[in-house]
């Protein structure tokens, strides 16, 4: 097994990706893990990026350099429209990469889920987009990193009507809708095309990293 810290302490997170790599000979540890493992303070590493792909190399070279153990990390922005006009919200009310807003404060989950619901109230039907980007450092000269629209999310509909059900750091799922059927995504009866697609993004990088790379 190939062992990979992921960096980033968020446990559903690390659940998702060992689910989408898990065709793969791979065991993923989060920060936590490997900073016990290895009796290092975790570092505070500001994401200063300007985009999803500059904020996942920032932190994958950081944990790197602390740990020198291969490691990859994410990082996400939100891109939203209004569904009725097709036009984009207004810049300023754009979050991008700041998906829990900026600066040194960061919104908890519900108070992330109150902002956005907002939003749907404000403008009506809010569509959104999930863009990724992601960066893997294998040691000081195998490096790979990319943004590709294979690894994005599905567009969604916003409610301002939170579903029941709870998953600790993925709030906004709560009023996620699915564009061709109206239903929360948490009431769909199986992963939609779009989610597979994307774990299936996820799975083929790595797995082209292990392969170029004569890993596997």
């Amino acid at each position: 097994m190939l062992e990979i810290i992921y960096g980033t302490g968020n446990g559903a997170k690390i659940s998702y990706m060992e689910e989408a790599l898990g065709n793969l000979p791979v065991k993923i540890i989060g920060l936590h893990e490997a900073a016990e493992e290895r009796g290092v303070a975790l570092p505070e590493i500001k994401e200063t990026g300007a985009s999803p792909l500059e904020n996942a190399r920032i932190k994958a070279e950081g944990y790197y350099r602390l740990f020198g153990s291969p490691v990859f990390s994410c990082d996400s922005g939100i891109y939203l429209w209004n569904y009725a006009t097709g036009k984009p919200l207004p810049k300023e009310e754009q979050p991008g990469i700041h998906v829990r807003g900026e600066g040194e404060r960061r919104l908890g989950d519900e108070e992330l889920l109150a902002y956005y619901i907002g939003l749907v109230r404000k403008y009506g039907q809010v569509c959104g987009r999930f863009k990724n980007g992601i960066c893997f450092v294998w040691n000081g000269e195998l490096k790979r990193e990319s943004m590709a629209e294979a690894m994005w999310g599905e567009p969604f509909l916003l409610t301002d009507t939170p579903h029941t059900k709870r998953v600790e750091g993925f709030p906004l799922d709560r009023i996620s809708l699915d564009i061709s059927t109206g239903k929360y995504i948490y009431d769909l009866e199986e992963d939609s095309q779009g989610e597979e697609a994307q774990r299936n993004g996820f799975e083929c990088f790595f797995r082209e990293c292990f392969e170029d790379w004569k890993l596997l």
